[in-house]
């Protein structure tokens, strides 16, 4: 990341999927973009956690993950390379 840049072309609210999709196909056009997250975690409705008493994990948003599987954007990344594998 450029830390020192004071200006951007655009800035995308929310690290989840379709924030980070703007922010990547805004980058590969050559446009510096800043990313803000509110969460201490990126992924937006693709990462779990406890929502009921302690020891539950929760998927927060899985009803969106079938889209992942069928997204050109989303088969265009290498996400193979970070530990993504699709089970359906």
């Amino acid at each position: 990341m450029d830390t020192e840049r004071s200006s951007y072309d655009a800035v995308v609210v929310g690290a989840g999927p379709n924030g980070l999709a703007a922010a990547i196909t805004l980058a590969r056009a050559g446009r510096p973009v800043l990313v803000l997250e509110a969460a201490s975690t990126v992924g937006g409705g693709t990462r779990a956690g406890e929502l009921t008493p302690p020891g539950f994990t929760h998927d927060l948003c899985s009803a969106v993950h079938p889209l992942g599987v069928g997204s050109s954007f989303f088969r265009s990344l290498p996400l193979h390379d970070y530990g993504l594998g699709w089970i359906y």
